[in-house]
């Protein structure tokens, strides 16, 4: 998936809005960011130990830490993180590397870990799935 159908994905997700921060796109329910670009930095390239962005990254909002770092064990050739998210609940994403089926799913746990309950919940009874 490209970032117009991040963009589409994300926009999809009731009260989603978009913003631009420093040139990259991240999208917000209720002012709180499930899923963002999110270009490398020169500290996350070198504790990755490469020279340059490998493709676009995609940072996503998880519940809490511990799905984090299953998710970086699960596959850490799509899902990784860097010391910049340490004590967060955040995961970083190869968008070239993902299927788009996985993440719609990605994109779905992130906008519920942060939609105000009322709102999650009335979305999560016309999507039971």
């Amino acid at each position: 998936m490209d970032w117009e159908g991040v963009r589409e994905l994300a926009l999809s997700f009731p009260d989603t809005t978009e913003h631009v921060s420093w040139g990259s796109a991240h999208w917000r329910v209720h002012n709180r960011g499930f899923v963002w670009e999110r270009p490398l930095r020169r500290a996350d390239l070198e504790y990755l130990r490469i020279a340059e962005q490998p493709g676009p990254v995609l940072g996503a909002r998880v519940e809490d830490e511990a799905v984090k770092f299953a998710l970086a064990r699960e596959d850490p050739s799509v899902f990784f993180t860097t010391p910049h998210f340490d004590g967060f609940p955040a995961i970083l994403v190869h968008l070239d590397r993902i299927p788009d089926r996985r993440l719609e799913e990605l994109a779905a746990e992130a906008w519920l870990a942060v939609a105000p309950a009322k709102l999650a919940r009335a979305w999560l009874t016309e999507h039971p799935d």
